[in-house]
């Protein structure tokens, strides 16, 4: 956001603040924080200096804050209890359904606050240290699609990579799967300087073609020795490695990105 205004570029520094923090309450912030400066400037108009207010102001944050710890109810939950958590949450979902200009979006989201609610601490709690108090949101990904509806959102407990196999006759289910993850391209190494190559009989073609076959072959028995019974490659390979993968009943996956990949290690605990 271009802000030229001083006190404005303070508004968008504080939301930012909030978002980073909290993760809600930016909108909150930035009309408190207007309303304390609207009766700052009455306050400069009776010629208090400004340092005399914004001590003013700092007392009344104490005193504030003081008032809140008093007053809070603390609430008991768990994996197996996680009603108070809902109700925060979906007290937090209210706010987010104003945000929507759309008539007929807003009676949809709203009518699927609860259900919203549940999946989201349901996410949360799965990744969260509760000895230690931390949770790593990179750790959830929100993945969308187009079309459906607001009503088939559902929380997957493992990862999702929206990739198919690369090749239309590979299982499109496997159980118990052990993953092999390659980070390296699978195909054959190219030299790093200038080459060339002439091919000038049938024999150095098919000798060169050997070659390759067999480096391919080495590369998938690898796998196979290993256990392997899915391979994710995070670089492509050409139809000659695909077709080889699908005759050694090896089911591939490929371009999937270096963030997924990650994701798949920690899932899986490699």
């Amino acid at each position: 956001m271009d802000v030229n205004n001083q006190i404005a570029k303070l508004m968008v520094e504080l939301s930012r603040s909030q978002d980073y923090e909290i993760g809600d309450g930016t909108t909150g912030v930035v009309v408190m924080a207007g309303a304390l400066l609207e009766q700052a400037e009455r306050l400069l108009e009776r010629g208090i200096h400004p340092i005399r207010i914004a001590e003013g102001y700092e007392m009344a944050s104490r005193i504030a804050v003081e008032h809140l710890e008093r007053i809070a109810q603390k609430f008991d939950f768990g994996p197996t209890n996680i009603e108070p958590l809902v109700q925060t949450c979906m007290t937090t979902l209210s706010s987010k359904m104003q945000m929507c200009n759309h008539f007929l979006l807003f009676y949809s989201v709203n009518r699927c606050k609860r259900a919203l609610a549940e999946i989201s601490v349901k996410a949360v709690l799965s990744v969260a240290d509760l000895e230690r108090k931390d949770v790593n949101l990179d750790l959830i990904k929100v993945e969308g699609k187009v079309g459906g509806k607001l009503e088939d959102t559902e929380l997957i407990y493992g990862i999702t990579v929206d990739k198919d196999m690369s090749h239309p006759q590979m299982p499109k289910q496997i159980e118990d799967a052990k993953i092999a993850i390659l980070t390296c391209p699978f195909e054959p190494p190219k030299p790093k300087t200038k080459h060339k190559v002439d091919i000038d009989t049938v024999e150095k073609f098919q000798t060169l073609r050997q070659q390759e076959q067999k480096y391919f072959d080495d590369m998938v028995q690898k796998c196979k020795d290993v256990g392997a019974t899915l391979v994710i490659c995070q670089w492509g390979f050409d139809d000659e490695a695909n077709h080889l993968l699908m005759h050694q009943n090896l089911p591939a996956v490929r371009w999937v990105g270096g963030v997924e990949l990650e994701l798949i290690a920690i899932a899986t605990g490699m």
